[in-house]
């Protein structure tokens, strides 16, 4: 018998869920906000799930089958099983995997959000009809994943694609990673923030950078012109290495057009080739794709 599908993605500041019927159709979907500055936001996170995984499993039909899957800011280690280089960092070091499954007394598939990502828009998304593609989530912070002829691609240390932090600025911010001037201290919403409250010593959303940016003012100009410039080179660089088929954006700053026009042409600038032939797409199913993605991966 088919299966229905689970899918939880969870992310910097929301977790979301998504039911999928055996034929992949959406019956269910909903968003809560990602606890923060709890006493402790592991175990905060972990009643979150709980919570939004028992209101999506209330929506399926009595005694069917399903399966659960979930992405996360980081990876499982293979060897330890303890989540390693997530963004949300109270997850590092966590049996987080086998803590939820304890929970809920079953199996689930765990993978990082980025890859859930970038196979869901390989296989059903914008870049259903190319063969290597890179996927980017650029939100709170910044992931990368790889697919080839529809599979993630992993690597060696399952750190394949983790692209956000690939050091670019030995003068820069201090990453949560360790290292200085990662491409997520650059361009993720939290870093072009960081950025600005750095720069002129007072606090603005990302939103509120875009929208003074569009409206001439100066110091968030100055500040978005810098975040154009760091994106086209990171991804100029990127291209230059592994040459993708496509790139495919998602995120929430995927939804900034300023990305695909003025971002693009720094990074035409930035590559290697002349004449740069790579599309750069926009996510066709929605800036949470990750969930669907998700719920693909599910036991």
């Amino acid at each position: 018998m088919d299966k229905y599908k689970i899918g939880i993605d969870l992310g910097g500041t929301k977790i979301e869920s998504i039911l999928l019927d055996p034929c992949d159709h959406e019956l269910f979907r909903k968003r809560i906000s990602t606890p923060s500055n709890t006493s402790n936001n592991y175990y905060s996170i972990i009643r979150s799930i709980q919570h939004l995984l028992s209101d999506t499993v209330r929506q399926l039909p009595e005694s069917c089958e399903y399966t659960i899957g979930i992405g996360i800011p980081g990876t499982i280690n293979k060897h330890t099983q303890l989540v390693q280089n997530a963004n949300t960092t109270c997850l590092i070091g966590k049996p987080f995997q086998s803590d939820l499954e304890k929970l809920f007394v079953r199996k689930i598939g765990m993978e990082n959000d980025a890859n859930c990502f970038t196979i869901a828009e390989s296989l059903s998304g914008i870049a259903k009809n190319h063969d290597f593609v890179f996927g980017i989530i650029m939100g709170t912070g910044c992931g990368g994943g790889i697919s080839i002829n529809g599979r993630i691609h992993t690597g060696k240390h399952d750190i394949a694609g983790e692209w956000g932090h690939f050091s670019v600025d030995p003068n820069g911010s201090k990453c949560y990673c360790g290292n200085l001037g990662c491409i997520e201290t650059k361009i993720s919403g939290k870093g072009v923030e960081s950025t600005f409250s750095q720069t002129y010593g007072r606090a603005l959303s990302m939103k509120d950078i875009v929208e003074g940016y569009r409206e001439d003012n100066p110091q968030c100009k100055t500040v978005f012109e810098q975040f154009l410039d760091d994106f086209g080179r990171c991804l100029g660089g990127l291209i230059s290495v592994i040459d993708p088929d496509a790139v495919v954006l998602g995120g929430g700053l995927s939804n900034i057009p300023e990305l695909y026009d003025k971002g693009y042409s720094r990074v035409k600038h930035y590559a290697f080739h002349q004449s740069l032939e790579t599309p750069l797409l926009k996510n066709q199913l929605g800036d949470s794709a990750g969930v669907i993605g998700a719920a693909w991966i599910g036991k």
